[in-house]
């Protein structure tokens, strides 16, 4: 196969799998793809593992629709070539044969909890075979780049008191994984 090419035809691949069902049926003529904008994931050989893994996180996820590679791909027959599938509701696509190209972190995927204890879970289970950062950034077993943040974070770095805000984002800054008492306490101190 001419190596070239192959990033057309992943793309391809990907886009035309997102039309048909798990078992192979196509949907209705004419009907819309559920989501507008969805996110690919590109990996070199690990996106069934990586559904697995994400899927054992979120509530609400399953596979909607995949195929695999034939004779003479990149990988081994039977391999996943791309799947459509959702997290908590959100759509995604992975596409096997990425040609060693590194996630970067540059784009992550934001999880938005309500409290500590979602936090907690989200942190631990995302992070875990993988590496915590600043600001409630990690990147998991995969490479994959998350933010795991409080919803009321918003609210607290965009008071219009400047000096609260600040003392926010200066809370914000040696966290790693982020506390919600923390944050909320730097926000209402006198």
């Amino acid at each position: 196969m001419n190596t070239t090419l192959l990033p057309i035809l992943l793309l391809a691949s990907a886009l035309t799998s997102a039309y048909v069902l798990q078992k192979g049926s196509a949907p209705a003529p004419n009907s819309p793809a559920s989501q507008r904008i969805t996110t690919a994931l590109w990996f070199e050989d690990r996106a069934e593992e990586a559904i697995r893994f994400y899927s054992s996180i979120f509530k609400d996820s399953k596979v909607l629709a995949e195929s695999r590679w034939g004779e003479g791909g990149p990988l081994p027959k039977g391999t996943l070539l791309c799947a459509r599938f959702q997290l908590a509701g959100q759509e995604f696509v992975v596409i096997n044969g990425n040609p060693k190209i590194p996630f970067t972190d540059a784009i992550s995927l934001s999880v938005l909890c309500q409290t500590q204890a979602e936090i907690d879970t989200y942190w631990e289970k995302l992070s875990a075979g993988g590496a915590p950062g600043r600001c409630g950034w990690l990147k998991d077993k995969f490479g994959v780049s998350w933010q795991v943040v409080p919803s009321v974070l918003e609210k607290l770095l965009g008071d219009p008191d400047p000096v609260r805000a600040q003392r926010v984002g200066a809370a914000l800054m040696k966290m790693d994984k982020l506390d919600i008492a923390a944050l909320q306490k730097a926000h209402d101190q006198p």
